[in-house]
């Protein structure tokens, strides 16, 4: 048995092969070489002996020793599954000798993987996350590169993972790092809240040749450095409520390769060697998006790909308000009793003038009161809406006051005219204009959007009746929208959500407000137009040859009385006053409690 083996031994030596490939092994020095290979030598001569006794017996033990290997291909996806208790080895073998660096990348949906170029986890060889990846530099030798996979969750992680290859000619993502803890670091960084999500990542270095050093990254700013280098970043939908696995895993592989990258992703900014490498987006709860970005050498026309990142700006494992489950109960109602009385001003609101004036006063007390409490205090949310509905109502009931006893008409339409205008100032700015760097200053955005809510009743006003129809039409339909958001997703919602994280928040002027528009979205739109048109053509109609607005309710209100007063024969003259109809009908009310007398023979005395 020691011939065989001193045989096999000096095979294996033979094969330069075999030995670049040793040396790949996470940077493994001489002597893990040797132990390596003696290891694979005693599993052969095990494996030998178990053949010769049992071909079943071979089989079972074969699978049971390559259960925690995996063999790649070089730009081919893999899908395997992890356990803490098994960790795994990835194996690429047959390296081409014009490759000269490698990213091996792995993802998974929420649970964390770690990849190694070592057995023992050192933070500047390492990565854990959802989507990690490490670039190897090859050697003139080598041919084979292992990488060690793993995972604490005591779940089973589902991941898949491609090794990608690149020329001297490409330029080596996060090859200048000098942020994160890997010596050279591919991957993209991502951190959400609810206003907005942030990527980072290092920046790049030229690429060079085998068996040469790399670049100084700070030395020189010319066009023979890193700072000729340009960066795009690119960002990818998944389709809206898609909150599988399969799926996020089936489009990853879609953002992985410069190529599919450039084919499926929309490009959302550019940035230059002197820009921060940090880009910022608004978040959009529940929707899952792959955000990536392709380092690109203008002087050599050559482009590499960093490992890209993914999230749906919620998390699977908390107790409350995870992705499965966004929309709470105070939202729900909230928005469907605003939607509800929001239809009935769709068709109806011009008719019933005050209801309308309620609408209308109901948003600008809201909308302003929700900013402020939110901003000053941190009272939870269900409270905050809770105490938004309140004084909404307030501000509705004021307005309604104001008209009746004023009769202020240029009051009003202004009031109705400004929420026209700021939701047309909305959907301006949630266009991709609202993208414009211009527009990340807030003195610039604001006024901007205080222009455009002014213009529009500056417009109308000489045809007030029009301007009060279309307002109830559109505005009157969006709450049906917003409705709509809070049981199914839909980017609509966000025309008007933007303007109030914007308000919210001071950090969210740096975020880019691009959303998904996909079928959804489509027939929402359509629902959204046709609910607007029907209302705006249904009261024009109705409307014709009638008054363009009610008389002054006060003023009739006083006319009546005096009315009353003056004229004897008139049947309300006789009316008694509201003091002595309250007081009978409490009369009445306390009867109904008194217990009734006994009935008895009553025979009056005569005299």
């Amino acid at each position: 048995m020691g011939l065989l083996r001193l045989l096999v031994l000096a095979l294996l030596a033979s094969q330069p092969e075999v030995v670049g490939g040793a040396e790949t092994v996470g940077n493994s020095s001489e002597g893990s070489y040797l132990v390596t290979h003696m290891a694979l030598h005693e599993s052969y001569y095990e494996d030998t002996k178990l053949s010769q006794i049992s071909p079943r017996i071979w089989l079972l033990h074969q699978s049971t020793n390559n259960g925690g290997l995996i063999e790649f291909s070089m730009g081919t996806f893999r899908y395997f599954e992890l356990n803490r208790s098994f960790p795994k080895e990835a194996i690429l073998r047959h390296i081409s000798s014009n490759v000269t660096f490698l990213i091996f990348q792995t993802h998974s949906q929420y649970q964390n993987t770690t990849v190694s170029f070592s057995k023992t986890l050192l933070p500047n060889t390492s990565g854990t996350g959802t989507d990690k990846g490490l670039v190897f530099t090859l050697r003139p030798e080598h041919s084979v590169c292992t990488w060690y996979l793993e995972t604490l969750d005591a779940e089973p992680v589902q991941n898949v993972a491609i090794p990608l290859s690149y020329s001297e000619r490409d330029p080596i993502p996060g090859g200048c790092n000098l942020e994160f803890d890997l010596d050279i670091d591919p991957n993209i960084y991502l951190e959400y809240n609810f206003f907005e999500t942030t990527i980072k990542f290092a920046p790049a270095n030229l690429g060079h040749a085998r068996g040469t050093r790399a670049l100084p990254c700070d030395i020189g700013t010319g066009q023979d450095s890193r700072w000729r280098l340009q960066y795009e970043v690119y960002q990818y939908f998944l389709p809206e409520k898609d909150l599988t696995e399969e799926g996020l895993l089936q489009h990853l592989q879609r953002m992985a390769e410069v190529p599919q990258v450039l084919a499926n992703a929309i490009k959302v900014a550019t940035l230059t060697a002197n820009d921060k490498t940090s880009v910022s987006f608004s978040s959009l709860r529940g929707q899952g998006v792959i955000y990536n970005v392709i380092v690109w050498d203008p002087y050599l026309n050559t482009s590499a790909a960093y490992v890209p990142a993914h999230t749906y700006a919620c998390s699977f494992e908390a107790v409350e308000g995870n992705c499965s489950s966004l929309g709470r109960v105070s939202t729900k109602v909230f928005f469907t009793l605003f939607a509800l009385l929001g239809l009935f001003i769709c068709f109806f609101g011009h008719r019933f003038w005050k209801t309308e004036l309620f609408f209308v006063g109901f948003i600008f007390m809201g909308f302003f009161f929700y900013v402020l409490i939110t901003r000053l205090t941190t009272i939870k949310y269900d409270v905050r809406l809770i105490l938004t509905a309140i004084t909404g109502s307030v501000g509705g009931i004021f307005l309604v006051a104001a008209w009746w006893r004023f009769g202020i008409l240029a009051l009003c339409m202004l009031c109705v005219g400004l929420v026209l205008g700021s939701l047309v100032s909305s959907v301006t700015l949630f266009t991709p204009l609202g993208n414009l760097k211009i527009f990340r200053d807030d003195g610039v955005f604001w006024v901007t959007f205080t222009c455009i809510a002014i213009l529009v009743p500056v417009v109308f006003l000489g045809c007030l009746r029009i301007l009060n129809i279309l307002t109830c039409g559109f505005v009157g339909s969006y709450s049906v929208v917003l409705a709509v958001d809070s049981y199914l997703y839909t980017s609509l919602s966000y025309i008007t959500l933007n303007v109030l994280k914007r308000a919210l928040s001071t950090d969210f002027r740096r975020a880019l407000t691009s959303v998904p528009f996909q079928t959804n979205d489509f027939i929402i739109l359509a629902v959204w137009g046709m609910l607007a048109v029907s209302g705006i053509t249904l009261q024009i109609r109705r409307e014709r040859g009638r008054p363009s607005f009610p008389p002054h309710p006060y003023k009739l209100w006083k006319r009546e009385r005096e009315r009353r007063v003056t004229n004897i024969l008139d049947p309300s003259y006789h009316i008694p006053p509201l003091r002595e109809r309250l007081y009978g009908r409490l009369t009445r009310i306390k009867e109904l409690f008194q217990k009734e007398q006994p009935a008895g023979e009553r025979t009056p005395l005569l005299l």
